[in-house]
């Protein structure tokens, strides 16, 4: 059983959103202790922006005639595609950047979906697998709060996983991440941990039932 793990935060210390997928993958690893976790890493190590529009227009080339920059694009799309499609769980650690999708996560969705297996006008070689999104907002973006759907980043990101490529997903979200950093957050220290301890409980539990959601 093989999880396929992806982490878009652009620190390594510090990071809430690996933090929270920590805590998924511990529980997975105590399921699965020998089994392999593919790793991809596009915060700290960033994919290259102008990959997709190569790639994207690569499709429209015929192949003798492609450039060697649109071959290199055309083969990294694959690998991505590669490594989603080998696994049997995946999970992403995806944080709210300035209110929207994180621009490394959106430059991989980018580049996966230019590879033929993975466009929105197919079936989807992950239909079914399960998998777990973990991502972390600085402020409260909760309903009923000041900025309800300041959020636009989880709705978009659930609408690729779940629906482009049929992932049998479960959130986790941790929220008020900038309490302790931002002063003027202070008032909120006792929310933040309540919300932090029901986070951490709820990535335990996907981490331990994810194993138990493998598709046959």
């Amino acid at each position: 059983m093989t999880l396929f793990r992806l982490d878009a935060s652009i620190r390594n210390e510090g990071s809430h959103s690996r933090q929270l997928a920590d805590i998924v993958e511990r529980e997975w690893r105590g399921a699965h202790p020998q089994e392999p976790v593919i790793n991809r890493e596009i915060g700290v190590a960033p994919l290259p922006s102008d990959a997709w529009a190569t790639a994207a227009l690569a499709r429209y080339t015929p192949e003798e005639d492609r450039t060697p920059e649109q071959r290199e694009a055309v083969a990294l799309a694959a690998t991505l595609a590669d490594e989603l499609a080998a696994a049997d769980a995946l999970l992403f650690a995806v944080p709210l950047y300035n209110f929207g999708v994180s621009q490394h996560f959106k430059t991989w969705v980018d580049l996966v979906i230019s590879d033929p297996r993975m466009g929105p006008d197919r079936e989807p070689p992950l239909a079914g697998r399960p998998a777990v999104l973990a991502t972390v907002h600085g402020g409260y973006y909760a309903a009923g709060t000041p900025r309800e759907g300041w959020d636009h980043a989880t709705p978009w990101m659930r609408r690729i996983l779940e629906d482009v490529w049929k992932l049998d997903l479960e959130t986790v979200e941790l929220d008020f991440t900038l309490v302790g950093v931002n002063p003027a957050l202070d008032e909120f220290k006792d929310l933040a941990e309540q919300l932090r301890g029901e986070a951490e409980e709820l990535a335990r539990e996907h981490g331990r039932t994810l194993s138990g959601r493998l598709v046959s």
